[in-house]
């Protein structure tokens, strides 16, 4: 059986174990004072009378506890906020006085009425004040109620604005990257039908693969790299033999959540300043490895440079700026992407994030990357 003060249950046991509590405490009390001036009682009339008090409170306290609720104290206080709590602890306490001198009545030869001015002359001022320390106490639970829903409400909408803004994010990434496709699709009608139909057919793969509905912004990086190689099997059609590309991943990694189209972005950005930008062939090279609690994964490519002078902060366009901000927004400062040049010649992406194996099961298929043409 449950107590119900305010917003909150206790077990009846419980409940009737720290009034228990009290009715001994100040038992003791009153046989002390006794003890020290004036006549004794036994020890059975002293537990009685403090059972009688404090045993009634204890019936009240729930509806001191309701009481509190529909009439409660806020800030800023104004006079007028104090009208029925007092009501309320007159009468409450006046009920209490009465209940204990009709309880009295059973265990003492006088009346009622003489029970009703003994418990009024003695006991008003410890019921008043009883009243007021049990409306404290709902006060300071219901504060503490209130200030743990507001918390609760500000991390629930912060997380749903955080989701939002990688929503955002990732959808100014689709239409970019669906622009760039189409357009080689299009330059290679003319050219060459077989390796535009087979583009086609790479991109409704890629594109059923963004469609997908992923629990979350992230996903394992086996099924990121799935994705990656969809996107190099188009761009290998694209620039035929002038494109080349080299995978490097710990197996170690292949369960690391990463954010969702973290790396496709970021490959584009190496195909399109280096051998969409600049003569002759390239090679594309991702490699992933841990590194204590962090994940580590570099992407590179042979045929580009970084401009002279300090590094542009927005970084290479769209796709990589809109990854520093995905981060961000997923990480915090634990994350981090940067542009290096590499010897003798080339770009390097690094992108550092939380190592932490993604739970729940994959259903990603096995990545698997196409062999190089002869």
């Amino acid at each position: 059986m449950k107590i119900q003060l305010g917003n909150t249950e206790i077990g009846l046991s419980r409940y009737l174990a720290l009034w228990t509590m009290v009715v001994v405490v100040f038992a003791v009390q009153r046989y002390m004072n006794d003890a020290l001036d004036g006549p004794l009682w036994s020890v059975s009339g002293y537990l009685r009378w403090s059972m009688i008090q404090w045993y009634t409170w204890a019936a009240l306290a729930p509806l001191v506890f309701r009481l509190g609720e529909r009439y409660p104290i806020q800030s800023p206080l104004r006079l007028r906020m104090l009208g029925m709590p007092l009501l309320a602890s007159v009468g409450v306490t006046l009920l209490a006085l009465v209940i204990g001198a009709l309880v009295s009545t059973v265990f003492e030869p006088t009346s009622f009425g003489q029970q009703l001015r003994y418990y009024l002359s003695m006991h008003s001022a410890t019921g008043l004040f009883t009243y007021w320390a049990l409306f404290i106490i709902q006060q300071a639970m219901h504060f503490h109620a209130e200030k743990t829903r507001r918390e609760v409400e500000a991390s629930r909408l912060a997380t749903e604005l955080a989701q939002s803004r990688l929503l955002a994010l990732k959808s100014q990434l689709q239409p970019h990257f669906l622009f760039n496709t189409l357009h080689a699709i299009m330059t290679l009608l003319d050219e060459d039908k077989v390796s535009a139909e087979d583009m086609l057919l790479r991109l409704s793969e890629l594109l059923r693969a963004f469609l997908e509905d992923y629990d979350g912004q992230e996903i394992s990086l086996r099924q990121e790299l799935a994705l990656v190689e969809l996107y190099l099997g188009i761009q290998r059609k694209r620039f035929k033999d002038r494109l080349t590309t080299r995978i490097y991943i710990a197996p170690d990694t292949l369960d690391c959540a990463v954010p969702s189209l973290l790396l496709q972005p970021i490959v584009e950005n190496a195909i399109r300043h280096g051998i969409g930008q600049r003569v002759g062939g390239d090679c594309i090279e991702i490699e992933s490895r841990r590194e204590a609690g962090t994940l580590c994964i570099d992407v590179r490519n042979r045929n580009s440079t970084l401009a002279p002078g300090p590094a542009d902060p927005t970084g290479h366009g769209i796709g990589l700026s809109n990854t520093r901000l995905r981060l961000k927004e997923l990480y915090g400062d634990a994350a981090q992407v940067r542009l290096d040049m590499i010897w003798p010649e080339g770009v390097a992406c690094r992108i550092r994030v939380p190592f932490r194996e993604l739970e729940g099961p994959d259903d990603a298929p096995e990545f698997s990357p196409e062999p190089e043409p002869a």
